[in-house]
């Protein structure tokens, strides 16, 4: 069993950790995958050492760790909702797309029309053969998040024509 100040340590560790990763130092990894390792219940040091992984391109080992964070608990709702998508994204990059949707799927039930998880989403739906689903995703994104005026003029038609793409009068 852990005491405080074993977790003050690991906070420590992990905040000088994510430092070196902003600053892009190779050693940040290291020390991310170190802390990951020495705490294997600590959800927010597996979505680091995930991040970190993702950023080197190492998306295959990225996956456990990504789970490992979502499976666990305690995770800021920041982080989980990144979890989810660099879950999401990294499955779609490696050609697992059924269970992208799924990982997807999920954040989208707990961060429901949160736009880059259903941009990620409509990615996948494309991979899965699902056109027609993923272009009505993402006009339906395009309509909640453009600033364009000009899509904003128009957002009530883009909505209604979304789900009718095939219909004509």
């Amino acid at each position: 069993m852990s005491t405080d100040s074993e977790y003050e340590t690991a906070d420590a560790a992990l905040a000088r950790a994510v430092r070196l990763r902003e600053e892009r130092t190779p050693r940040a990894h290291e020390e991310l995958v170190g802390l990951a390792a020495r705490h294997p219940h600590d959800a927010a040091l597996a979505y680091q050492a995930a991040w970190s992984h993702d950023s080197l391109g190492l998306e295959a080992e990225a996956v456990p760790f990504y789970e490992r964070a979502l499976n666990g608990t305690g995770l800021a709702a920041q982080d989980r909702h990144g979890a989810f998508l660099g879950l999401g994204s990294t499955l779609r990059v490696l050609g697992r797309y059924e269970e992208a949707r799924e990982v997807l799927g999920r954040g989208l039930d707990e961060f429901a029309q949160d736009a880059a998880l259903r941009t990620f989403l409509a990615m996948t739906l494309y991979n899965l053969g699902e056109s027609r689903e993923a272009v009505r995703t993402l006009l339906l994104v395009a309509a909640a998040t453009s600033e364009d005026p000009q899509v904003q003029a128009y957002r009530p038609a883009i909505e209604y024509y979304a789900g009718r793409l095939d219909e004509t009068e």
